[in-house]
């Protein structure tokens, strides 16, 4: 692995943070984060035209600018320092990764090129830690395994469920009725904490279909403004990253690909570990720029007529914190090269670590800006309420560790022959 940057990746990253200073500062971030959209789409336009972000780990067959996953990763450290408020990570790096590995070619010519210019948002709607396996395995019945519960599906006008020994099936259709097509499902159920979902131009909605019997899960294709879709924006502690509940009655879907087998957990689980990486990174940034801001108050303020930043004490914690971001963002970078090498799944630590980092350089932050370090004025605390609704939505730290060392077999116990 080669740590340094190319120049390429320092391009882009330094023009997304000249973007960002001069449209996306505190007030403006604020602003954004409290309109009903939840973002500017002005913002978003210009990230999008001027800087080809929601296409940037996007094949350029499909309008995108062909970068990987890195250099998206490397890009949301830079919108993590402004706490951005952009539908970004639902649209190209939990949604587009998907429609690219599992869609049909028609689906992938129609979507891609639109997400790819930003004219379509999207969003995941799934369990976030869990659909992701990365808090556990998702092979469970988080999307509704079994009888009941998650979201169910049916195929569109067929059925063939029969109501007793001889009797005709429910929901058996005339003879001349023609077959609806085999990708045209009926979504019912009800997923919550859904990331950008009360806004997003089209969902992705995780079902189970089969029955009891032939239990199985499928990723579903749902437009924005498709009958029978209630969509309910829902108070988060995090306001820069809006949350929906999804309600489907009798919701028309299309199949995201072919009922042919493919591994739909196996591809959930690979973006849940890209989007592990690039959610480490944007922690990072947001560590990092929270660490400026208090390295800057500590050598203004005064006490006994000196700056604390003088004192060995808050040198020492701050120090501290700074290891600790350095730290992080090592595991950061390696997880995101790692996602497009194939190496090894490390973004689940890597998220850990990061959200950890970002949890005390807040805290300690706050502490050290002193009686303004959580008044809703300040930028402290909204740095500290990214790091614990993260890990709400994605951990909490200890249990991406525990799945990770579940996964490599630690703690396993050796067989002892004798």
């Amino acid at each position: 692995m080669d740590a340094r940057f190319t120049a390429e990746q320092d391009e882009i990253r330094g023009a997304l943070r000249e973007l960002l200073r001069r449209r996306c500062g505190p007030a403006e971030s604020r602003s954004a984060a409290g309109t009903p959209a939840g973002y500017d789409p002005a913002l978003w336009t210009a990230l999008a035209e001027q800087l080809g972000l929601p296409g940037l780990a996007l094949p350029e067959e499909y309008g995108g600018v062909g970068c990987s996953a890195t250099e998206l990763a490397l890009a949301c450290e830079e919108t993590g320092r402004a706490l951005a408020a952009t539908p970004l990570l639902g649209t190209a790096v939990l949604v587009a990764p998907l429609v690219l590995a599992l869609g049909t070619a028609a689906q992938r010519a129609d979507l891609l090129p639109r997400i790819a210019s930003g004219a379509l948002t999207a969003a995941l709607a799934v369990p976030p830690g869990t659909a992701l396996a990365l808090t556990g395995d998702n092979r469970d019945d988080w999307a509704g395994g079994g009888r009941a519960g998650g979201v169910q599906a049916r195929p569109a006008g067929g059925g063939g469920v029969v109501a007793g020994p001889g009797a005709a099936s429910v929901t058996e259709r005339p003879a001349a009725e023609p077959a609806p097509p085999a990708d045209r499902w009926r979504l019912y159920g009800q997923v919550d904490h859904v990331i950008d979902g009360h806004s997003a131009g089209l969902l992705l909605v995780a079902a189970h279909a089969g029955g009891f019997a032939r239990s199985r899960t499928l990723l579903f294709l749902v437009r924005g403004d498709a009958p029978g879709l209630l969509r309910t924006r829902q108070t988060a502690l995090d306001a820069t990253r809006p949350q929906a509940r999804v309600q489907l009655r009798d919701v028309e879907a299309e199949l995201l690909g072919a009922d042919d087998g493919s591994d739909v957990l196996g591809a959930l689980a690979r973006t849940g570990d890209t989007a592990a990486a690039v959610l480490a990174c944007e922690a990072v940034g947001a560590a990092d720029r929270v660490l400026e801001m208090t390295v800057e108050y500590v050598k203004q303020r005064e006490q006994f007529g000196r700056p604390i930043g003088s004192f060995q004490a808050v040198k020492h914690r701050l120090a501290d914190v700074y290891v600790q971001l350095q730290a992080a963002r090592s595991a950061a970078y390696f997880a995101a090269w790692a996602a497009v090498h194939d190496e090894q799944r490390v973004g689940g630590l890597a998220l850990a670590q990061a959200l950890e980092a970002l949890r005390t350089a807040a805290g300690e932050g706050i502490q050290l800006h002193g009686g303004i370090g959580f008044t809703w004025e300040h930028e402290a605390q909204r740095y500290f309420k990214r790091a614990t609704a993260d890990e709400l939505l994605f951990g909490p730290a200890h249990r991406l560790r525990a799945h990770a060392a579940d996964a490599a077999r630690l703690f396993e116990r050796a067989e002892v022959t004798v």
